[in-house]
């Protein structure tokens, strides 16, 4: 065998052993010992996962319900940005009543933390401060303007002074956009900080226990994995520890869940190599189960969650959410890339169900068919005074996308519903329209996580003239889009 063999050879079986599903978990359950270590030395301050990969090392019986969405690519050099569209602005009324936070992420080798930690989290912390400071003439704070700190705080030896200086000059800019926008931020009685933990370091940082010794509140960055030279160390106990194991689930895991560890971690972990591929196809597979079952048959009450600028009028579901003994006050837009619609949703004259194919294919039919057939069904229900509820696979993207396109073309900027007038408003239609009216979403839908193509294609149409809007509409299927609809 050759060097270049070799090495290739080498090469596949270093990366068949970072993605080795039994690597993974024992990975992530070393990572979370340590995260649990970190909580209880600050039990009074909630626990936060920043999505997706921070769920994996927050136990679900001591995390909170809420979760954080600081993206990395937010952080990354020459692409640093405070994102109006993840603001996150959730998260203060919980930093508020705790007087600070805990934020769990991790990173893959290479790297001591994510950029999502060391330096989107960083702007975010600042850019509140500074709009804070912009939007409240009269300070309410337990020291006066001159002292509220609006630095920006970046971990030594992770984001060099250039790169620091690079980012604090477009601070005021983007705390301007922040004050300008729809959001409406609470009134903090002290400044955010971001403070950094990782397994590297020795002594945890103390914070005062009273309001009169407090200056600001931490939040506080727990970077969950070990750096270890290339990513992998050989452990003892009979695996290969791989830094970051949460990252890029879709690998690795065979389909399973966050959630899924957490209920079931004792059993995972204590499973042999060769049977725990089988665990997890049997853990998945009942649980695939249980949700058709649920979804088809459920009678649990269906709480949708609601965009509160609209008083409800719309709101945002997962379709595992959806319950089909809904009233007539309901109509529901139904979205998935299950190519037949379930029983419980045929002959149903309020529920429209939209196949919604994969890939760019699917974002072809988003704006050629599944937006000329969802807004007309919302609209004609909504001229009925019924509420109309839009759901998709995750509840976070194409959902979000039909919501926005409603909204912005049925509803006027103070939330009002503008009946037979709404094609009134397409002549006078701008991008700035649509970014209040996704403000609105996401003030209500923290969650909510529209890929750049769906937003793309929900300005196509709505900006659009009708002639290349309706030119490929199809006609409505008998589920629910019949003009005639009582």
């Amino acid at each position: 065998m050759g060097h270049k063999e070799g090495a290739s050879l080498a090469f596949s079986e270093l990366r068949k052993e970072s993605q080795d599903l039994y690597n993974r978990i024992h990975s992530i359950a070393e990572d979370a010992s340590f995260v649990d270590q970190v909580y209880r030395s600050y039990p009074r301050l909630p626990l936060i996962p920043n999505m997706r990969c921070g769920a994996w090392y927050t136990d679900t019986d001591t995390a909170s319900n809420e979760r954080a969405y600081f993206k990395s690519t937010d952080g990354h050099t020459g692409n640093w940005s405070f994102n109006l569209r993840r603001p996150n602005l959730h998260l203060l009324s919980l930093i508020c009543a705790h007087a600070g936070l805990l934020l769990v992420d991790s990173t893959r080798a290479g790297k001591r933390m994510p950029d999502a930690l060391s330096k989107t989290v960083p702007i975010w912390c600042a850019v509140i401060n500074r709009a804070v400071l912009k939007s409240t003439s009269n300070m309410n704070v337990n020291t006066d303007a001159d002292a509220w700190n609006t630095k920006l705080y970046t971990p030594p030896g992770v984001v060099s002074a250039q790169e620091h200086d690079q980012i604090e000059q477009k601070l005021d800019g983007w705390a301007d956009d922040l004050v300008a926008s729809f959001y409406v931020l609470p009134k903090l009685q002290y400044p955010l900080r971001p403070i950094w933990i990782t397994p590297s370091t020795t002594i945890f940082p103390k914070f005062p226990d009273t309001d009169a010794e407090r200056r600001f509140y931490p939040i506080i960055c727990i970077s969950a994995s070990k750096q270890v030279l290339d990513g992998m160390e050989r452990r003892i106990t009979g695996f290969a520890y791989i830094q970051g194991s949460g990252d890029d689930h879709e690998l690795w895991s065979m389909g399973l869940t966050p959630a899924q560890f957490w209920k079931h971690k004792q059993t995972l972990l204590h499973t042999n190599r060769n049977e725990l591929p089988t665990l997890v196809q049997v853990l998945t597979s009942s649980q695939n189960t249980h949700s058709a079952r649920t979804d088809l048959n459920s009678n649990a009450s269906f709480h949708p969650t609601p965009i509160q600028h609209v008083h409800g009028r719309l709101s945002i579901c997962t379709t595992h959410d959806v319950s089909f003994s809904l009233d007539n006050e309901f109509a529901v837009v139904y979205l998935t890339s299950t190519e037949e619609a379930p029983p419980a949703l045929k002959d149903r004259p309020h529920i429209l169900y939209i196949q919604t194919p994969q890939g760019k294919k699917g974002q072809h039919h988003f704006l050629h068919s599944v937006l000329p057939q969802a807004i007309p069904f919302i609209f004609l229900h909504l001229q009925k005074t019924r509420r109309v509820c839009i759901a998709c696979e995750t509840g976070t993207d194409t959902s979000i996308g039909i919501a926005l396109a409603a909204l912005t073309k049925f509803f006027d900027d103070s939330g009002e519903f503008c009946g037979e007038h709404e094609y009134e408003r397409e002549s006078v239609l701008s991008k700035d329209d649509i970014k209040t009216r996704l403000h609105w979403i996401i003030t209500s839908c923290p969650q909510a996580n529209p890929s750049r193509t769906t937003l793309k294609r929900v300005n196509e149409f709505l900006l659009s003239p009708p002639e290349f809007l309706f030119s490929s509409q199809k006609s409505v299927s008998p589920s629910g889009a019949s003009p005639d609809a009582s």
